[in-house]
């Protein structure tokens, strides 16, 4: 998996960015890797699954013990994520860069809170020049394995909900031989939809629930 370079643009195209990063790299998910219900994010993919409802893993590293994670479990996943967000506030250059999740997901409500709108979404995109990528990479990779037809279910619930509270550009979800690529914006790299105006924060609020944990950053 790579990381793509991704351009400097204002906060409203940051999240987009990054989403589409993981889209392509780790996050796109064929239905047969997640075999449990859905209770984990994005944030992802884009698209991650939940990690089976009792914690463990699928397939030949269901034997292997607790934990859900490709390599290691939900523990090893959750220390990688501390790795990155300790990056971000030292390298990164986001010192106030929020612990991530429990469930080892990155808390995207307080990444928000802490983005500078006049910045270069520094915060959203793997810090400063993209000084964490490696390590966000590395997180990525011990993402726990998902259910993605859950993942699909629960963000077409919240693109139709967007729309009903007034966001009518928001894209559906398309699942396609088993993967799953995340709606909202069709083409992130030219964004339809203005992500900071007070009518689509209020949507976003709104429709919060709809996103399985780890999902709230990708789409």
């Amino acid at each position: 998996m790579s990381i793509h370079s991704v351009h400097t643009t204002s906060r409203g195209g940051a999240r987009p960015l990054f989403t589409a990063l993981l889209a392509t790299s780790v996050l796109v998910v064929c239905a047969a890797c997640g075999g449990g219900d859905g209770g984990g994010t994005r944030q992802s993919g884009e698209v991650a699954s939940a990690p089976p409802a009792d914690g463990s893993p699928s397939g030949k590293d269901r034997e292997g013990g607790e934990g859900g994670g490709k390599a290691g479990g939900k523990s090893a996943f959750f220390d990688a994520q501390m790795t990155y967000v300790r990056c971000m506030r030292t390298k990164g250059g986001v010192k106030d860069f929020p612990d991530p999740k429990l469930s080892g997901y990155l808390d995207w409500a307080r990444i928000d809170e802490i983005t500078d709108p006049n910045g270069r979404g520094e915060e959203q995109k793997g810090g400063k020049n993209g000084a964490c990528g490696p390590e966000l990479r590395d997180a990525l990779n011990l993402e726990p394995e998902r259910n993605a037809q859950k993942d699909y279910e629960s963000m077409l619930a919240h693109a139709k909900c967007m729309r009903e509270h007034g966001v009518s550009k928001f894209g559906n979800p398309t699942m396609t031989g088993g993967n799953v690529l995340p709606g909202g914006e069709t083409n992130p790299a030219a964004p339809t939809m203005d992500r900071d105006s007070p009518a689509y924060r209020e949507a976003r609020e709104a429709c919060g629930d709809k996103l399985l944990d780890g999902l709230d950053g990708m789409q």
